[in-house]
Order: structure tokens, then sequence, then C-alpha cells
């Protein structure tokens, strides 16, 4: 399912932007992107897609900043000492006036500044920062996915309404098929033998084996159970598409298994329809969470 959301967050001088796109895929395909992360807020980030996404290729992309708040500087005290009895002694040998304080601070080495190397609070601060951005891109990348979702379900349930139907029309031609069989048998054997009768008995048996041959029962009843399962999926919580998946296969398969078995050439035409219907399924159960 696609998606896209942002979050921005300003928190302790430090400002995050993350976005989040999602788009349709039969795993969970999540790659970081942007700013330099540390690997527990990379960690964490994973963390938090994974809990509410389970299929679909997502981008997280991650900028930080630092705010426009005054630069700290710390001064090296023994650096500062140092510098200052040098710069004393050279001053007394050339009989000029000592070093004064600027001069002293002026040196290299002596005034550092104190974000040179962000210490582990600025960069809790940061990971801070970022989640809280990436909480409220998640939240709007789901408001998109569920309206996707249900859209998506309407979708389906229609689909799947042609598919009961479908279903609902080749067990009544199937109910038929032993009366077909007959006629066509007994239409047969008076070609054959030129004989306005036939032995009623010989013709039962043979209809019994040609009708059991094509007997769709327990593929109708593993088709309506298939059916009935799919229609639950669309109406529970939580991801469904790797079990929506699985039954379009055996929804699938049934048809198949009908199709070869079909005695009539309506069964074979509602055998059709029913699998157009089911492509169509199978087309958008790729995009099911």
């Amino acid at each position: 399912m696609t998606g896209y959301g942002r979050g921005v967050v300003e928190r302790a001088d430090h400002r995050a932007t993350v976005d989040v796109r999602a788009v349709n895929h039969r795993f969970l395909d999540l790659k970081l992107r942007g700013a330099a992360v540390d690997p527990a807020l990379e960690d964490a980030i994973g963390a938090r897609v994974r809990a509410v996404v389970e299929r679909g290729a997502v981008v997280v992309s991650v900028q930080l900043a630092r705010g426009a708040g005054p630069s700290v500087i710390q001064i090296d005290g023994d650096a500062a000492e140092r510098t200052h009895r040098a710069l004393a002694g050279l001053a007394a040998r050339l009989g000029v006036p000592g070093p004064d304080l600027a001069l002293v601070l002026s040196q290299p080495g002596v005034v550092v500044a104190a974000d040179a190397g962000q210490d582990e609070a600025e960069a809790a601060a940061a990971r801070a920062a970022a989640l809280a951005a990436l909480d409220a891109a998640l939240v709007q990348l789901n408001a998109m996915r569920d309206a996707e979702g249900a859209a998506l379900a309407a979708e389906l349930g229609h689909r799947l309404d042609e598919l009961v139907a479908t279903r609902a029309q080749i067990a009544v031609l199937a109910a038929s098929v032993p009366h077909h069989l007959a006629r066509r048998l007994a239409e047969r054997i008076k070609r054959i033998t030129e004989e306005v009768g036939a032995d009623p008995a010989r013709i039962a048996q043979e209809v019994a084996v040609l009708a059991d041959r094509a007997d769709v029962t327990e593929e109708l009843v593993r088709l309506a159970s298939h059916l009935d399962q799919v229609r639950a999926l669309l109406g529970a919580p939580g991801a469904i598409g790797r079990r929506f998946d699985f039954l379009v296969q055996e929804i699938g398969r049934e048809l198949n298994t009908i199709g070869a078995k079909a005695a009539t050439a309506e069964i074979s035409t509602a055998i059709v329809a029913g699998k157009t219907s089911l492509e169509k399924v199978r087309e958008q159960v790729q995009n099911v969470e």
C-alpha cells in the first residue's frame, strides 16, 4: 500500500525533519536516507517502522539541524598556562611587556568549541527529535494507507461477490450434469447402433462412471470455504496480505480443477468468468498489507 508522511520537530536546540514514503512491495523493504545517524537511532527508526508497516518498500529520509542558539566555548586551562609561560619567557628575553589575556586566548588550542565533539546528551536530544518527527510522519502515512485500504476493501468486496455468484452458478450447472451426460450418451448410442431404444441399465452404469469423473462437489465445498475466509479477512484488523495471497492461490487451484472436470460448455464459460474476477483480485492483493 502506498502513502506519504512528514514530521517536523524542534526539541532541545535540534530540528528534525523526517519524510516517510511507502509503495507496494511483497515484503517489507526498509531504506534509510538523509543525514548520517548513529546506530542507536537507526535501530529505533527500524523498530518503529516495522511496528506499523508489515509489507511495502519504505524509504525514511532524516534531516537533522542544530538551532541558531549561541555557541558554547571551553577554555583549556593547562594549555592557557603553558602558553602564558612561554609568551612571558619570550617577553622577558626580549625586554618587552608580558602577554595580556587576549593574546593568550588567541593562541591555538587554548579556546575550543564545546560542540566540536557532540556528547551523548546532544546525541540523545537529536535522537529524541528525530523519533518524534518519525512518529508524526507515520501518523500521516497511516492515514493515507487507511484511506487507500478502505477503497481497496470495497473493490475486493465487489470482486468477491462476483466469485460467490460464479460459484453458485457452477453449483446449479453441476447438478444437471448427470442428466446432460445421460442424454449425450443416449444420443451417441443411438447414432452407433441405429436403434431407437437402448439398455437403460447399461446407460445408467456409463452415466454413473462419467458423472463420478465430472463430480465437483468437493471442489465447490472448498471453494465456498475459501470465499468465506476471504470475506472474513476483509473485515479483520491488522495485516492480512499474506493470508489473502494464500487464499487467492487456493481459489485459483479449485477453479482450475473444476475447469478440468467441466462436463458442459456452460460450466467452462462460468470458470472463465471466475478466473477473470480472480485475476483482478490477484492484482489488488499485491497492494494489501
